[in-house]
């Protein structure tokens, strides 16, 4: 598995942590804000190695703007959730396309 795509895998189940209501907002605030600044700086290496490997980088620009706009309330609910989301049908289809079955 390449590590674009395990990056993908990883950042997509921390935003969907993230997305669950309730919880994600008071992990964000208990922390001071503090996670977004994490999941900018996940976002920023999961693009880096995804465009180094030529794979789809857009799920990592949504976290990007995520972790910009996270801290807004139902919006950052939002974000995470279609993030999540994006990530984890990208990292779903870039490893079925490793193993060669076609998407």
């Amino acid at each position: 598995m390449k590590p674009s795509t395990t990056l993908k895998w990883v950042t997509g189940g921390m935003e969907a942590f993230l997305a669950i209501p309730f919880l994600g907002g008071l992990t964000v605030m208990g922390f001071g804000y503090s996670p977004l600044g994490l999941m900018l700086i996940l976002h920023i290496i999961t693009l880096v190695f995804s465009a180094k490997e030529g794979q789809k980088f857009h799920g990592s620009i949504w976290g990007i703007v995520t972790s910009f706009l996270g801290w807004v309330f139902l919006l950052g609910w939002v974000l995470h959730t279609v993030t999540a989301i994006i990530l984890m049908i990208d990292a779903f289809a870039s490893g079925r396309k490793e193993k060669g079955v076609q998407v």
